[in-house]
């Protein structure tokens, strides 16, 4: 059973920062490319990265890219997401996620991300 755990989400002022970290169990991390999705109050479920088994290559979102920073320590069976010069939008949940993403159980339980002043 697949089972992620999210945290370090939390209310934070425009142009500040986070990092999010997802612990995993239950299936082969090390092996598994790994993504991040957000999904904001009354939208969908928006991917904004991706990282592979190994770290050695990412993907972002053109909405993240030069602001959020995936990464992951297999060891410690733990995937990250920086969180940098944060915007109003960048407000949502925040899941971490096996592919498919798109499939609920693959999901994590999220961890909110509040920007405002």
């Amino acid at each position: 059973e697949v089972q992620l755990v999210e945290s370090g989400g939390g209310l934070v002022q425009p142009g500040g920062s986070l990092r999010l970290s997802c612990t995993a169990s239950g299936f082969a991390f090390s092996e598994s490319a790994m993504n991040w999705v957000r999904q904001a109050p009354g939208k969908g479920l928006d991917w904004i990265s991706l990282i592979t088994p190994d770290g050695s290559e990412t993907i972002y979102a053109d909405s993240v890219k030069g602001r959020f920073t995936i990464s992951r320590d297999n060891a410690k069976n733990t995937l990250y997401l920086q969180l940098n010069r944060l915007k109003d939008e960048d407000t949502a949940m925040y899941y971490c996620a096996k592919a498919p993403y798109t499939i609920p159980t693959n999901r994590g339980q999220g961890t909110q991300v509040t920007v405002s002043s």
